[in-house]
């Protein structure tokens, strides 16, 4: 391999394919290619070849999913080809090829029925089409024969597109009291840290040393609740956060109540340090007053 490498992102225009690039930005070196549907089609298995033979490409970081959880109860035909067959394509073009493959996974592999945090060996057991989709996606990568870093994330927000923090920031400046579930346990994500710790395996090649599964959340517990709570106060808005049951927000798909991941191993494998999930909390909310002033 050549001193520098040759990284294609897929569904780079998502949260954590968005941190990837933005921190890219500011680094010199590897060569990556940011591509979303428009730019490559991952569902089509020769589209992918192409590219990648084209491009020389060394690793595939696919950020590309079907992430829509109650929507996919009824469209399981697209979850499907999102999920599993695009991973499996990509899987299988990095075989083929002697690329690597960092594919993005889900807590929602698990039931979450226990009360201890999740390891990587823990029984999937998913609740809903979303998470038998993604753990059939991760499921593929293994059987590939392809080298692989799978790594499964939860709760995951930005400063980009659509997602909790933007959702609770928008309803508590439009009401004065809201309602989030206290019911439901895990830990949120900032994907600049997940897309900081890819980088970081990149650029020390330690991809090349490592395989296999891994957990990433930030560090902490806390309910949607707690999270909303926060949300509110660094948000410095006027508004009551209020805990209930999920059961009085009924919902198509069933809900791990307990999602919290275990990661010991990739703080080993990779001498990585997790931010508390407050504090990536506090530097995300401190992006997203940057971005409305601008």
């Amino acid at each position: 391999m050549n001193s520098n490498i040759n990284v294609l992102v897929t569904g780079a225009n998502g949260q954590l394919g968005s941190e990837i690039r933005k921190k890219v930005r500011s680094a010199g070196g590897d060569r990556f290619l940011f591509t979303d549907v428009r730019e490559l089609d991952v569902t089509d298995r020769m589209a992918v070849r192409n590219r990648m033979k084209q491009e020389q490409i060394d690793v595939v970081v696919n950020c590309a999913a079907y992430t829509a959880v109650d929507r996919a109860e009824e469209d399981e035909a697209t979850a499907d080809l999102l999920n599993r067959q695009a991973v499996e394509n990509l899987a299988v073009n990095c075989r083929e090829t002697g690329a690597t493959l960092i594919h993005i996974s889900t807590d929602y592999v698990f039931p979450g029925t226990g009360n201890l945090p999740y390891k990587e060996d823990g029984h999937a057991d998913p609740l809903g089409v979303y998470g038998s989709t993604k753990l059939a996606g991760e499921q593929a990568v293994e059987c590939s024969g392809c080298h692989y870093l799978i790594f499964r994330t939860a709760w995951l927000y930005s400063s980009f597109g659509n997602n909790f923090v933007k959702t609770i920031r928008r309803l508590s400046e439009e009401r004065s009291r809201i309602s989030v579930v206290f019911d439901q346990v895990g830990t949120p994500t900032y994907a600049a840290d997940l897309a900081a710790l890819i980088l970081y395996i990149l650029k020390s090649r330690m991809f090349l040393k490592y395989s296999g599964i891994y957990h990433f959340s930030n560090e902490g517990v806390c309910s949607w609740f707690d999270f909303a709570h926060e949300i509110v106060a660094l948000s410095e808005r006027n508004c009551q956060v209020v805990p209930c049951y999920s059961e009085q927000f009924p919902s198509k798909v069933k809900r791990p109540v307990f999602s919290v991941l275990d990661k010991t191993k990739v703080k080993t494998d990779f001498d990585w340090t997790i931010p508390y999930w407050r504090d990536s909390l506090i530097d995300c909310i401190e992006e997203i007053k940057r971005e409305e002033i601008r």
